[in-house]
């Protein structure tokens, strides 16, 4: 058996009890650790608070690791119970949906246990779920790389009165340019998007294709490490929100559509006052 399994965005308590008793059935435990993190991070502490409550030795799973060598992952659920833990729930990224393909394919049992991810969690502002239009990604821009595609999305979604999730970028070890040419990866520094560049970048985009998709004072929502005991949640305009410092990742942001009177009231009592 395969199983995926959710851990929630909090930290190693939000597992849920089916969860929970999966893991410790398994034989091996892998832990995917580069399309989101818990709130206390993948520190040797924070592993080791997982390990302590799971009563599981936990192996890192990193993007190589899942996108070049998930065959020794299936070829041990062939014949024992692995357990994949994923930040959030299990289909909140494309790479699990292709681990899932694969094993089934193989003939190999997948057990999914669901758990919250930022995809619900963000009704905590008040915006009502069922008025979100589709969700976009916010790459970090290079020097030779600076892509819109994104922008197209935002509009339809205001043009229709909804609400726009955006999703900012991590990167994990992600090897370097310079390395790559060489033959032998180098890795970068870990870096996560803040709510601050990504507006610096939306804004960018906005002046350069003067569509009036959105701009410095268009309410938006902003969230950091959401799920845990520390998240922040603040709304106001762009501009506003480009004064902020969130503090620690992960953030994400939300660009508003059209809001009702209740969602108003909600987002109220998170309203930047500056």
């Amino acid at each position: 058996m395969l199983y995926i399994i959710g851990l929630g965005l909090g930290d190693e308590k939000d597992i849920t009890i089916r969860g929970l008793e999966a893991i410790r059935s398994c034989t091996n435990v892998y832990m995917e650790a580069y399309t989101s993190l818990l709130s206390f991070g993948l520190s040797s502490n924070g592993l080791s608070n997982l390990e302590s409550l799971y009563g599981k030795s936990i192996i890192l799973a990193d993007r190589e690791m899942v996108e070049e060598k998930s065959d020794d992952i299936l070829s041990e659920a062939h014949h024992s119970h692995v357990a994949f833990l994923v930040v959030g729930d299990p289909f909140g990224a494309t790479t699990h949906t292709d681990l899932v393909v694969r094993a089934k394919k193989l003939g190999i049992d997948v057990k999914i246990v669901h758990n919250v991810s930022v995809m619900n969690a963000i009704g905590i502002c008040g915006l009502q779920l069922y008025r979100y239009g589709e969700t976009v990604s916010i790459p970090f821009f290079t020097d030779t790389w600076r892509p819109d595609s994104f922008y197209e999305k935002i509009q339809t979604n205001r043009n229709m009165g909804l609400h726009t999730l955006c999703l900012l970028d991590i990167r994990v070890k992600e090897p370097t340019l310079e390395s790559l040419a060489r033959g032998r990866k180098i890795y970068e520094p870990p870096r996560y998007m803040t709510i601050n560049t990504a507006i610096e970048q939306l804004l960018e985009i906005e002046q350069a294709r003067q569509e009036s998709a959105y701009g410095e004072d268009t309410e938006c929502v902003g969230f950091a490490r959401l799920g845990s005991e520390d998240q922040m949640i603040v709304a106001g305009t762009m501009k506003q929100l480009q004064t902020i410092d969130f503090g620690a990742p992960l953030h994400c942001l939300v660009i508003t559509g059209k809001t009702h009177p209740l969602e108003e009231e909600m987002l109220d009592f998170y309203r930047c006052r500056t």
